[in-house]
């Protein structure tokens, strides 16, 4: 197996951005788990399969196929080989992807996925349970949060750039909801490993929080191979 860099976090801390530069610094694959299950809870829309019909939600995870792609210079995200990548970021679908992700069955098929993407990689993998389910025995692990108010204004961003116009106090609430059920499901709560680093960054420039991770990883010069 590869290095893994696991690094978790709740909506908005600015993990994802985070964890694709480091991975294009250090050379690493990068994987989006958090993309992952956008794209299922995508297909469930379309399908209108409810998040309470675990069964069907099971089924349709295990069929489908879900890539990666980089495209002058942005990750794209596969699903069944069509690109999803702007759709899966849409209000409707970051409403929905909790209750899917909650579901047990669908978090053993992807979390079986995200393994198999370590096998022959060095990789920087993010989402919410990496350095406690995904891979509890990661060369590193951090936790990348900040504060509700400022997750929220790097959502608005992330709206606006798909076309959505969403108020300030309706994304402090989605986050707040997501937070709520992404900390309280029975499988693979969101959570900060033990031993995991925390990278708070309502208060540091993007640069900052990508050389915090890097300076620790590089600190180990032997892992970086």
């Amino acid at each position: 197996m590869g290095i893994v860099v696991a690094i978790d976090g709740p909506a908005g801390s600015g993990k994802s951005s985070t964890a694709k530069e480091v991975a294009k610094r250090l050379g690493f694959t990068y994987v989006d788990t958090g993309a992952m299950y956008r794209a299922i809870t995508l297909l469930t829309i379309r399908r209108k399969i409810s998040p309470e019909n675990s069964e069907q939600v099971v089924s349709l995870a295990e069929l489908i196929d879900i890539r990666f792609r980089w495209e002058n210079g942005n990750l794209r995200t596969l699903l069944n080989g069509e690109d999803v990548s702007d759709e899966i970021r849409s209000a409707e679908v970051a409403q929905a992807v909790s209750p899917v992700s909650a579901i047990a069955g669908v978090r053993e098929i992807m979390v079986k996925r995200q393994r198999e993407m370590s096998s022959e990689n060095n990789i920087v993998m993010e989402g919410r349970d990496i350095g406690t389910n995904v891979f509890p025995k990661a060369d590193f692990k951090f936790y990348v949060t900040a504060d509700v108010e400022v997750r929220a204004m790097r959502r608005i961003g992330d709206y606006q750039k798909i076309g959505q116009n969403l108020s300030w106090e309706e994304i402090v609430e989605e986050i707040k909801k997501r937070d709520r059920i992404d900390s309280s499901r029975t499988h693979s709560p969101l959570k900060k490993a033990d031993d995991a680093i925390v990278i708070d960054t309502t208060h540091l420039t993007f640069e900052e929080q990508v050389e915090k991770i890097i300076e620790i990883v590089k600190n180990r010069p032997e892992m970086v191979r």
